[in-house]
C-alpha cells in the first residue's frame, strides 16, 4: 500500500466506529479490541465506564495493524509520550495534519493560542479525517461519550500537538503524482457514482498530468469516458477522462471532481454510501468543498452528520 491508503485505512476504520456510543453500550466492542491487545499499557484493562478517547484511537491502529508506528495507549499523556518516543510528534499547534494524523487537546490552552504553542496536559484525541483549507475535520471516541466528528480550524485555540505516525516506512508503493505513480488506483472507483467505464459531461477547462499535479492544459468541455479513479475526495483532481468522440470534448488527462456534471445521459446525481464516507468528503466530491455538507444534509433531510452503508443520497447541483 502506499502512504496516502495507509492513512487512508485507518480513516476507514475510524469512521466504520462512527455513531458507537455509551448509551446503547455499543462503544463496547472498541474497548474490548483494545483489552484484546497484548501487552496492555502499564497493563491496565479498561473498563466500560472509563474515559475511553485515546482507548479508540488506540483500538483503531490495533484494527489497522500499525501498532509498529502508532503507540497504544489509554491515556492522552502516555500517548504523548509514547508519541514522542517513536520521533513521531509535533509540537507545533500551527502545523497542518494530514488525514491518519492524530490530534491532542488541551481544554485549558489559553485566550493568546494563535501566538503561544500550548504546552499544557492533554485532555482528549482525535483523529484527523481530512483538511480543507484551514478547517480540520477529526473524528474522536469519547466525544459526548460517542464516537463523532468535530471542525476545528488550523491552529485553532485547544491544540495540544499532533501525533505523526511514520506511514511513509510501512509504504510499499508510490501514491499518484509522485515519480511511479500508480496508474489506475480504482480501489477507490466506488465512492461516487462516477466509476470507470462511465460516460460524463465534462463542464470544466482545464486537465492535468497526474491526480496531485500543481499546473493543468486548457482543454474544452463536453462527453468524456472515465478511465481511471484516484481517491475521490483526497486527490486534487480525482478523475482521468478521456474525450469521446463527437463529444466535443477535448480533455485527456486528470480533472477535479467538481468539473464534472454528472452522467452525460442526465438525471439526478445519487451517490450510494460505502465504508468510510462522510459527508464532509462527499461535499468535497461532489460540490468542491466540504464545507458544503449542509447542502447534502437538507437536500436529503438529514437531521445528523450521521451516514450508513448502503444508503443513497442525492447530490445537490455544484
Amino acid at each position: 500500500m502506499t502512504e496516502n491508503q495507509l492513512r487512508q485505512k485507518v480513516v476507514k476504520i475510524a469512521v466504520s466506529y462512527l455513531g458507537c456510543k455509551e448509551a446503547d453500550g455499543s462503544h463496547r466492542k472498541i474497548i474490548d479490541l483494545y483489552n484484546s491487545h497484548k501487552p496492555l499499557a502499564r497493563g491496565y484493562a479498561v473498563k466500560y465506564t472509563d474515559a475511553w478517547c485515546s482507548t479508540f484511537a488506540s483500538a483503531v491502529a490495533i484494527a489497522a495493524g500499525l501498532t509498529d508506528i502508532i503507540p497504544t495507549e489509554c491515556g492522552c499523556e502516555k500517548h504523548i509520550t509514547l508519541f514522542k518516543k517513536l520521533g513521531a510528534w509535533v509540537e507545533n499547534d500551527a502545523y497542518v495534519p494530514k488525514p491518519g494524523d492524530y490530534i491532542f487537546y488541551d481544554w485549558q490552552d489559553g485566550v493568546n493560542y494563535a501566538t503561544t504553542d500550548d504546552t499544557g496536559a492533554a485532555d482528549h484525541v482525535g483523529i484527523v479525517t481530512e483538511v480543507n483549507g484551514s478547517t480540520i475535520t477529526v473524528i474522536e471516541g469519547n466525544m459526548s461519550d460517542a464516537v463523532g466528528y468535530r471542525h476545528i480550524a488550523v491552529n485553532g485555540r485547544y491544540i495540544r500537538g499532533y501525533g505523526v505516525p511514520k506511514y511513509a516506512s510501512k509504504a510499499t508503493g508510490t501514491d499518484a503524482g509522485t515519480t511511479g505513480g500508480e496508474s489506475g488506483g480504482t480501489s477507490d472507483a466506488g465512492a461516487g457514482t462516477c466509476k470507470v467505464g462511465d460516460i460524463v459531461n465534462f463542464t470544466g477547462g482545464t486537465h492535468y498530468t497526474n491526480a496531485n499535479a500543481a499546473n493543468g492544459t486548457a482543454c474544452k468541455p463536453g462527453k468524456a469516458k472515465v478511465t481511471q479513479v484516484y481517491q475521490p475526495g483526497k486527490a486534487k483532481h480525482p478523475y482521468h477522462l478521456v474525450a469521446v468522440s463527437g463529444g466535443g470534448s477535448t480533455v485527456y488527462g486528470w480533472v477535479d471532481a467538481a468539473d464534472i456534471g454528472g452522467s452525460a445521459s442526465g438525471g439526478t446525481r445519487t451517490h450510494t454510501v460505502v465504508r468510510g464516507d462522510t459527508l464532509w468528503a462527499l461535499a468535497s466530491t461532489y460540490l468542491g468543498s466540504g464545507s458544503r455538507y449542509k447542502e447534502i444534509m437538507r437536500l436529503n433531510g438529514l437531521t445528523s452528520e450521521i451516514i450508513h452503508v448502503g444508503q443513497v443520497l442525492k447530490m445537490p447541483a455544484k
